[in-house]
């Protein structure tokens, strides 16, 4: 069997779906897990880099995986979703999770994660910032809710520009 550098585990209720590559890029495993195996599986192989989704019980397997000496990165779905390349199905996630792991995003590991929560949560509150309240926008407006600034910053109206004439 060749040395597997990348795997990327896409987990479910019942059986996890585990993709493997080698250094070449080469599929080297693609292997249905049930839940008491992954361990096992995981134990027999040597350190290797590890992509799973980011939800409750990815970060629970994240734990287990790297106190057995594994990377594991974390990742949101949303940068997953642009690697799949058919159907959704779970074989298919597995080999998009383990495409995106190797691409240098912004992911970061379980150390870098670690830091920034308690740097967070030591820091205190911060004034009020504008670009932070932007960014929210931008996050709104695919939901329709749209608010426009004038020049001194208040949030206005979609409207409040324009004069009302109907006075």
């Amino acid at each position: 069997m060749e040395k597997i550098t990348t795997i990327g585990v896409d987990i479910a209720k019942h059986l996890f779906q585990v993709h493997g590559i080698n250094a070449a890029g080469a599929t080297v495993t693609r292997r249905k897990l049930r839940r008491d195996d992954v361990v096992g599986f995981f134990e027999a192989l040597p350190p290797c880099l590890i992509g799973i989704e980011a939800c409750a019980t990815g970060h629970h397997w994240a734990r287990v995986l790297m106190a057995l000496g594994h990377e594991v990165r974390l990742m949101p779905p949303s940068y997953v979703k642009p690697y799949v390349k058919r159907q959704k199905n779970d074989a298919t996630d597995a080999e998009a999770i383990c495409e995106a792991v190797t691409r240098p995003t912004a992911l970061r590991s379980g150390e870098e994660r670690g830091a920034t929560e308690c740097a967070d949560a030591t820091s205190r509150p911060q004034a009020f910032d504008p670009a932070a309240d932007d960014a929210g926008e931008r996050l709104a407006r695919p939901l329709g809710r749209v608010r426009h600034r004038n020049a001194t910053g208040d949030c206005r109206g979609r409207y409040a520009d324009r004069v009302d004439r109907r006075r």
